[in-house]
């Protein structure tokens, strides 16, 4: 007879097996029935499909052969009793997650690209109303390996909870989330600085003097989002860890791009008010919002 606490463990075990049954399923299923499809239709390029589908493929072996391994040593009535050691030696090779995640913000800017044509967004469409999508689209297909890959931490911790100390899996659980919250910490930073590096490729400069060596020695992109002067124009406004950076999207080349509105502001020059929720502030233009208004120190009012 299993005891409550054992029954939860049981059940958190569980749950990370068929979470993993579930990824592969929708992985297999990406590649069926839109990567496939849309090369064999010539919806889209192989090229194209390569930037936006990445390693998706070589992520699918990775989830087998932990599904492979957690059904091994299930017992027949259905109950495992160790699975602490096969995620330490199985949780380090998350780390090819790296190219897959650090890709995401190109693919999805090309895909989103993309859905401007007629045949895509048609196809996309008629998947989207399909039984097989539940209704996700694909960019949700694309995005599980990433939610997944930050739900570890949390599957493997509710697993622990409702494992006693004495119990040898104690310790092997600990040291497994150990290794899973550097993965996600590492990848985190990398796919920060890969999404960094996107969107200083695409900064285009009206003039020369325009350029910021603190935007070039920009390793991390704090935040970015779209922003409407007193006039009504869009602008996206990127800020970098040294600098703010205030651009019109425009295209270029039929990709798109963001051209400099504006002298980039360094971050020490910007002075920041922090509003009450509910908080606005009239009479007020992004334009006067982001000039020095003759301060001796050369702020700036955020």
């Amino acid at each position: 007879m299993l005891t409550a606490k054992e029954i939860k463990r049981q059940e958190a075990i569980f749950e990370l097996s068929q979470g993993e049954a579930d990824l592969i399923e929708d992985l297999k299923l990406a590649k069926k029935a839109y990567h496939d499809p849309m090369l064999k239709l010539s919806i889209m390029t192989e090229q194209e499909l390569n930037q936006i589908f990445g390693t998706l493929d070589s992520l699918i072996p990775l989830h087998e052969e932990l599904l492979s391994q957690l059904r091994d040593v299930r017992k027949p009535d259905g109950s495992t009793e160790h699975v602490g050691p096969i995620l330490v030696g199985w949780l380090p090779c998350l780390s090819s997650y790296d190219s897959y995640c650090s890709n995401q913000v190109a693919a999805k800017a090309l895909l989103d690209h993309k859905k401007q044509d007629h045949r895509v967004q048609d196809f996309l469409q008629r998947c989207l109303e399909s039984p097989f999508s539940r209704k996700l689209d694909l960019w949700n297909f694309l995005d599980i390996p990433r939610s997944r890959l930050v739900k570890y931490p949390l599957l493997l911790r509710e697993i622990l909870r409702h494992t006693p100390n004495d119990n040898p899996d104690h310790q092997h659980l600990e040291e497994a989330i150990n290794i899973i919250q550097g993965i996600v910490a590492e990848i985190n930073t990398k796919t920060g600085e890969s999404e960094c590096r996107y969107y200083k490729e695409r900064l285009l400069y009206l003039e020369e003097g325009q350029k910021d060596s603190l935007i070039d020695n920009s390793r991390v992109l704090c935040c970015h989002g779209e922003l409407k002067n007193n006039r009504g124009v869009k602008l996206h406004v990127f800020l970098f860890q040294e600098v703010l950076v205030i651009t019109r999207p425009v295209t270029h080349n039929e990709q798109l791009c963001y051209q400099l509105y504006r002298q980039p502001i360094p971050v020490k020059d910007l002075l920041l008010e922090d509003l009450q929720d509910g908080e606005v502030r009239l009479g007020g233009s992004l334009r006067g919002a982001f000039s020095n208004n003759e301060r001796s120190m050369g702020d700036y009012l955020f």
